[in-house]
């Protein structure tokens, strides 16, 4: 068994798509504190394009990858959360996920509950959680508060839509198309503007009575930074937590007083999950979200392990709505 083989996506440069490769690599059995999982179905995350064109660097060559859902195999010594037959869910780390099987550190792994089916797991690990420790765990949001959401109809984005719903918190959304802010309200975001068409800067301000909203949750990064400041109420809070656009450009810290003593963050979801009690915690908040109802998994791409390169294609040229995944 640990001689097996499995399919995995590697690159050996960075670069554009073309520099995916799909190689066999063998397998192994997991060592302490490591599982060994059988993919169903893998996650495809902005993060993943981030690693494949350099912007967060790697050292080479190196698997891509960092969510996915499947079967546990073997655990290695002193895992106790896991067993051989599990179904199970992650986001974690190393990159790695696209693949038929692996082994990896078991912390990050959690138990996925029977009524989520692979795909949904597969799909909803990175974004899910995210949209958790964005909501409760980086600054106090309660019912009644007012957030802007940047892409409100991509992959995190309608997940936070219906989170924010159904916690009583008022979301404005942005995103490029009429088709996507309709897309976007359909999931419980309250308004949603279409920055290509509008001001979003002066429709947010107008749709807050001039206040501004709580906290502002950016994933898209240079292009929307300034004017997503500007769209904050004195005291309020930005999360910039991506760079689908770009990476945010220096700027003085002196521009936080001269817009309101606003408050800035820069969180990764890593951070939250390396802690193994705060990663499982993380998960099950999530799952009772999806188990309820409450949050529903809306997979709109499915592209086979092997076609990866146009699956990173579709997502950089703003093609893709709701979760893409890797069918295995």
């Amino acid at each position: 068994m640990a001689e097996d083989m499995a399919k995995t996506v590697i690159i050996e440069e960075t670069g554009g798509p073309e520099v995916l490769k799909v190689v066999e690599r063998p397998v192994g059995a997991p060592g302490p504190g490591e599982i060994r999982i059988r993919h169903k179905a893998c996650g495809l995350n902005f993060i993943d394009t981030y690693q494949r064109s350099g912007l967060y660097p790697m050292e080479l060559p190196h698997a891509l990858g960092r969510e996915a859902s499947g079967i546990v195999e073997a655990v290695g010594e002193g895992v106790t959360h896991l067993k051989p037959g599990d179904r199970a869910a992650y986001a974690g780390s190393p990159a790695g996920a696209y693949a038929e099987a692996r082994v990896m550190p078991a912390s990050e792994v959690c138990p996925l509950p029977e009524a989520i089916s692979f795909e949904e797991g597969a799909a909803m690990m990175l974004k899910g959680m995210t949209v958790q420790y964005l909501f409760h765990r980086t600054t106090p949001l309660k019912a009644g508060d007012t957030v802007l959401f940047h892409a409100a109809a991509g992959g995190v984005g309608l997940i936070a839509c219906q989170w924010a719903k159904s916690e009583g918190i008022t979301l404005i959304g942005t995103a490029g198309t009429d088709e996507k802010c309709a897309l976007a309200l359909e999931h419980g975001a309250a308004h949603c503007i279409n920055y290509k068409t509008e001001d979003w800067v002066a429709k947010v301000r107008e749709l807050t009575g001039g206040v501004g909203v709580d906290v502002v949750m950016d994933a898209v990064g240079k292009d929307t930074f300034e004017g997503s400041l500007d769209c904050l109420r004195p005291l309020g809070m930005m999360i910039s937590f991506g760079n689908a656009s770009g990476a945010v450009e220096p700027f003085s810290v002196n521009l936080l007083a001269a817009k309101g003593s606003l408050k800035i963050t820069r969180p990764t979801l890593f951070t939250h999950t390396s802690d193994h009690e705060t990663c499982q915690a993380m998960a099950r908040m999530l799952f009772d979200k999806v188990e309820s109802g409450a949050v529903k998994i809306r997979i709109d791409q499915r592209f086979p392990l092997d076609q990866v390169a146009d699956a990173h294609r579709a997502l950089e040229a703003r093609q893709t709505t709701g979760q893409t995944i890797l069918t295995v």
